[in-house]
């Protein structure tokens, strides 16, 4: 057994007392962070469902269900099943409601619809994946070759597309699989280009947001987004990009997306410190010195990825600091991974956000071998 095998089993049997305890507590719930006592808040109220603030719609909800199937197929505990399935039917009325689904339907149902019919060939289950992968590519615009951002708000985002759909990719690439229809994934890989051109920069930092025109697909301008400002490297799109270009070359074997992965990689380990602290950007100003745990966490799950020795020691590096430095392994926190923050420019930094432990947990399952690929 490796060095990493053997810290991986440690940290494991740390995340099945901490998720025993937690999903009992929360099982009605659909959590997204913690309030200041360290208690799970609820985003499954579906009268709420088109409110992307607090709503059934909220993109982050499929991560709690995702995690219940990560600690299904590491325990074989029923009770994580019937939480995921649970979550699963509430997620369904999204459908129903419409507007307040975008690009990140990937986000809500990989982990758990899709997740369901991988693990146990649920009928239902392929059906929401299926509807979900074609509102995803109802979003594809032909002529900026791009899955559109969002809907529009406050302001006007008919052009825009988002380093963060990388991820969402993953949900056209199973509907090709299971379907045998090559559309989906055609979309997937026209997206992808599209991103690879206009995102990636040549030293590996990212945007975060792009604008087209969406009547010619002319590139207008970049925007900072949820990071520092416009020309930074908000490290949350870093690790979309990331990870999201290791599983693009995965599904597709298109050698230019390895490279691109590759490319993002040494950028994000070239700018984390000795200490493994990843910051909310990798261009933000000296102080307020604001992290993203998060952001740690999604990098080190696509590292590890990338699958060799260089990228899975930065994998161990990040989630041996987030393990010593930046989790909650007690009963006051429902929340394992801290210092989370939503973007540079919010007013709340260093929470707990649902999909931090999703990834962690994942991450750390992959180095002890445990469990299928999710995306």
């Amino acid at each position: 057994m490796s060095t990493y095998e053997a810290w991986a089993g440690q940290v494991i049997e740390k995340i099945r007392r901490k998720m025993a305890r937690v999903s009992e507590k929360n099982q009605d719930k659909i959590p997204y962070t913690t309030d200041e006592a360290g208690n799970y808040d609820d985003r499954s109220d579906s009268s709420k469902s088109w409110n992307i603030d607090n709503g059934l719609n909220w993109w982050t909800n499929g991560f709690w269900g995702g995690m219940m199937w990560l600690m299904y197929q590491d325990t074989g505990e029923k009770k994580y099943l019937d939480i995921a399935r649970q979550s699963e039917q509430k997620m369904e009325k999204c459908f129903a409601d419409y507007y307040g689904l975008h690009h990140d339907v990937g986000f809500m149902f990989v982990p758990t619809a899709v997740a369901d019919y991988r693990l146990t060939g649920n009928e239902n289950s392929r059906k929401i994946g299926m509807h979900a992968a074609n509102l995803l590519a109802g979003r594809f615009n032909p002529v900026g070759k791009f899955i559109r951002a969002w809907n529009d708000l406050t302001e006007d985002t008919r052009g825009w597309a988002i380093i963060d759909c990388m991820i969402n990719l993953s949900l056209l690439y199973w509907a090709s699989e299971e379907s045998k229809d090559p559309r989906f994934k055609q979309i997937a890989m026209l997206h992808a280009d599209t991103v690879m051109e206009h995102f990636v920069r040549p030293d590996g930092s990212v945007n975060h947001i792009v604008e087209f025109n969406p009547d010619t697909g002319a590139v207008i301008r970049s925007l900072g987004g949820q990071g520092y400002g416009e020309g930074s490297s908000w490290s949350r799109g870093q690790s979309w990009a990331l990870y999201g270009f290791a599983l693009a070359y995965r599904h597709t074997g298109k050698q230019e997306y390895l490279d691109t992965a590759k490319k993002v990689a040494h950028y994000c380990i070239a700018n984390i410190g000795a200490d493994g602290i990843v910051p909310l950007d990798f261009r933000q100003p000296p102080e307020p010195a604001y992290e993203d745990s998060c952001a740690a966490c999604v990098i080190a799950s696509g590292l590890l990825e990338l699958e060799k020795d260089l990228y899975r020691n930065a994998a161990v590096r990040i989630l041996k600091a987030v393990d010593e430095k930046r989790a909650d392994w007690s009963e006051s926190c429902d929340a394992i991974v801290q210092n989370c923050s939503p973007s540079y420019h919010n007013q709340v930094h260093h929470i707990t956000m649902s999909y931090a432990d999703y990834y962690f947990i994942e991450a750390v399952y992959r180095l002890k071998g445990i469990g299928k690929p999710m995306w």
